[in-house]
C-alpha cells in the first residue's frame, strides 16, 4: 500500500459525522435524479411552464376582449399569483368568460402548485435528506477494542443460529449490512450490526478484520466471492468461511482466498439420508469426532430389545448414550429398558462397532428392499438420493415439477400431498419417508398427511427455521434436520474451540478441555452426567481416544473428554465449567 493509499484509507475512517452526512446526501441525491426522477422531474416542470406560458397567452386574449392591455409580464404575474392562490386582486376579469378563465386557472394552480409541487418536492429532496440523515447517523465501525470477534456479512436463518452460539460462549460478533433499514432493525433487536458496502475495504477495515477471529460470508455466490476477495486484499491471516449454492462455485471461492467453502445442501442430504433405515448395514455411522464414531441402530433389529440399560451397556463394548423414541432423544438411565421401535444412539471405535454388529444382530429375515421415499426433487432432495444410493439403499423421488424430472426412473411426477401418488411411490411398504422442501409449513403438512397413511413408518424432514423444528415433531416427524442448525455448527467449528458435531436437531456431540475443576477425578466422581445431563462418550490424551470409558476412568489435566447431550446440557456444562471451552 503506497503512503497516498494509506491517507486515502485513514481519511475514510476517520470521516466526521457531517461530512458522511453530506456525502450520503449527495449520493441518495445522485442516483435518485439520475435513475428514477429526472425525467418525471423534468416532465412535472415542461408541463408547469407550459400551463404558465398557455394561461398568460390566454389571459392577454380575454382581457384584449374586454378592453383591457397588460403587458406580458403582467400575465406571467397574474397567472403566477393566481395559481398559487394569492390572489391580491389588483388585476381580475369584469366579464363572465373571464371569471370562468379565473376558476380554470385557480383550479389548476391547486392541483399543480399546492399538491403536485409539495409531493415532488418531498420525493426528490425531503426524503433523500431524511434518508441521508439516517444513513449519517447509523454505526459504522466496532469498538476500537474489539479483537477475537466474527465478522458477518447477512441476518438469515443459518446466521441467526451462530449469533445464538456465539452469544452462549461469549464470542464477540458483529453483521455488516448495506441496507440502512437492516441495520436500523437488529439495532432495535439488540443484535450488534453496522452499515456498510460489502465491496469497499474501508467497510472491513472498520470492522477490524484483521482482529476478528472469523468472517462468515452467507449471501449468494457471486457477493460472497466479492465478500472474500476484498478481505483477502487487507489480510490473509483471519480465516474466511463461505457457503456455495453451485459446485462450479467452491473452486472459485476458494481461489479467491476462502478458507473453507460450506456447501450446507449436501452437508444437509448427508445427514437426512444417514438418518434413514434400510440397506445392509445394520448400524450406520452417523458422525465422527476424531477416532470416536457415533452410530445408530433400529432396536428391532437387535437382540437387546426388553433388556435394561444397564444390562445392555454393561454386555456391549460400546458406549449406549440414548435412543430416539417419535422424535424425541432421552438419555439412557438406569431404570430405562430398550424397547421396540427405538433408535439406540451408540458410540465407539469403529473395531467396537463392528464386533456389536456381529453379537447382537437380529435374525429378521431379509433385508428390506423397499424404496425409500423422498418427497421433492430439488437440491436437497437430489442429493439425498445420491447419499442413499452410496449407502445401498433404493429410493423413489416424488416432485411435481417435470422439469425437475431428468428420467423417470426412480422418479414419480405428483405432488406429495396427494395420496395415490404416493401410493404409487409405495408409501404403504415404505420404510422411511424423508420431507425436502425448503417452506417449514409445508413439510409440516405433509408430515402430519405421511403419518395418517402410515402411522408406524420412519419420517424423516428437513427444518429451514430453528423454530419449527419442534412444531415438524408434533407433527410426527421421528428425526427433524435443522439447515440453520447444521450451517451454524460448521461455521463455529472453525473457531478456535474443539469440534462440534450435530447429530440431529436438540442433539450435539462436542470436545472439551478437561475443566480444572474435574482434572485428576474419576468420571464417577466428576459427576457429570447428573450435574450436566450430557454423557462423556470418550476421552482424549496424549493423541488417543478411549472409547466407552468405565467409572473408574481419570480424566487428565491436560486431556480432553468428548461429550454428548441436548444443547440445554451443553448449556449447564458452560455454566458450570466454563473454562472447559
Amino acid at each position: 500500500m503506497t503512503k497516498s493509499d494509506g491517507k486515502k484509507k485513514a481519511a475514510s475512517v476517520w470521516e466526521n459525522p457531517g461530512t458522511r452526512f453530506v456525502n450520503a446526501f449527495l449520493h441518495r441525491m445522485s442516483s435518485a435524479l439520475k435513475q428514477r426522477n429526472f425525467r418525471a422531474l423534468l416532465r412535472f416542470m415542461v408541463t408547469l411552464a407550459g400551463l404558465v406560458t398557455g394561461f398568460s397567452m390566454i389571459f392577454q386574449v380575454l382581457m384584449a376582449y374586454e378592453g383591457q392591455q397588460h403587458s406580458w409580464v403582467t400575465g406571467f404575474y397574474w397567472t403566477l399569483s393566481t395559481m398559487s392562490t394569492l390572489g391580491y386582486g389588483d388585476i381580475s376579469f369584469v366579464t363572465d368568460p373571464g371569471r370562468v378563465f379565473s376558476i380554470l386557472v385557480l383550479l389548476s394552480g391547486i392541483v399543480f402548485m399546492l399538491v403536485l409541487l409539495p409531493f415532488t418536492f418531498i420525493e426528490l429532496f425531503y426524503e433523500p435528506w431524511m434518508e441521508a440523515r439516517a444513513v449519517s447517523l447509523l454505526p459504522r465501525r466496532v469498538p476500537a477494542d474489539m479483537h477475537g470477534h466474527v465478522i458477518l456479512t447477512f441476518f438469515g436463518p443459518v446466521a441467526s443460529a451462530l449469533i445464538d452460539k456465539l452469544t452462549q460462549f461469549n464470542y464477540p460478533y458483529v453483521v455488516i449490512l448495506p441496507e440502512a433499514e437492516e441495520v436500523t432493525h437488529l439495532g432495535d433487536r439488540g443484535i450488534h450490526a453496522i452499515y456498510g458496502e460489502l465491496n469497499d475495504p474501508d467497510t472491513y477495515v472498520r470492522a477490524r478484520v484483521e482482529h476478528a477471529a472469523l468472517v462468515a460470508t452467507t449471501r449468494p455466490d457471486i457477493v460472497n466471492t466479492s465478500v472474500v476477495f476484498t478481505v483477502r486484499g487487507i489480510t490473509d491471516k483471519t480465516p474466511v468461511i463461505a457457503t456455495a449454492r453451485d459446485a462450479a462455485s467452491v473452486e472459485i471461492l476458494k481461489l479467491a482466498g476462502c478458507t473453507r467453502v460450506l456447501d450446507i445442501t449436501h452437508l444437509m442430504a448427508e445427514a437426512l439420508a444417514r438418518r434413514a433405515i434400510g440397506g445392509n448395514q445394520f448400524s450406520h455411522v452417523i458422525g465422527k469426532i476424531d477416532d470416536l464414531l457415533i452410530a445408530e441402530v433400529d432396536s428391532n433389529r437387535t437382540t437387546l430389545v426388553g433388556k435394561g440399560y444397564l444390562q445392555a451397556q454393561w454386555e456391549t463394548s460400546v458406549s449406549i448414550v440414548g435412543f430416539w423414541a417419535r422424535g424425541n432423544f432421552q438419555i439412557g438411565q438406569p431404570e430405562s429398558t430398550i424397547e421396540e421401535n427405538t433408535v439406540l444412539v451408540m458410540a465407539g471405535s469403529r473395531q467396537q462397532l463392528s464386533e456389536f454388529d456381529q453379537r447382537y444382530r437380529a435374525d429378521t429375515g431379509p433385508t428390506q428392499t423397499k424404496p425409500v421415499i423422498i418427497i421433492g426433487g430439488g437440491r436437497v432432495g437430489r442429493s439425498t438420493a445420491a447419499a442413499l444410493k452410496r449407502r445401498g439403499i433404493d429410493y423413489c423421488i416424488v416432485e411435481q415439477l417435470v422439469e425437475r424430472i431428468p428420467y423417470t426412473e426412480n422418479y414419480i411426477l405428483g405432488s406429495g400431498a396427494d395420496k395415490a401418488v404416493l401410493q404409487r411411490a409405495g408409501i404403504e411398504e415404505a420404510p422411511t419417508v424423508i420431507i425436502t422442501p425448503r417452506d417449514d409449513e409445508t413439510n409440516i403438512y405433509l408430515a402430519i398427511f405421511c403419518r395418517l397413511l402410515r402411522p408406524d413408518v420412519q419420517i424423516i424432514s428437513r427444518a429451514t427455521l430453528d423454530r419449527n423444528v419442534a412444531a415438524l415433531h408434533r407433527a410426527g416427524c421421528d428425526i427433524v434436520m435443522s439447515y440453520a442448525s447444521m450451517g451454524s455448527n460448521a461455521m463455529f467449528n472453525l473457531l478456535q474451540r474443539s469440534d462440534l458435531l450435530m447429530v440431529a436437531e436438540g442433539l450435539d456431540v462436542f470436545k472439551v478441555r478437561v475443566p480444572k475443576e474435574l482434572a485428576g477425578k474419576t468420571l464417577a466422581e466428576s459427576n457429570v452426567r447428573q450435574r450436566t445431563g450430557c454423557s462423556v462418550i470418550g476421552i482424549d490424551s496424549h493423541d488417543r481416544t478411549e472409547t466407552n470409558p468405565g467409572p473408574d476412568s481419570i480424566l487428565p489435566a491436560d486431556g480432553e473428554i468428548v461429550l454428548i447431550g441436548t444443547p440445554a446440557g451443553e448449556t449447564e456444562f458452560l455454566r458450570l465449567f466454563p473454562a472447559g471451552y
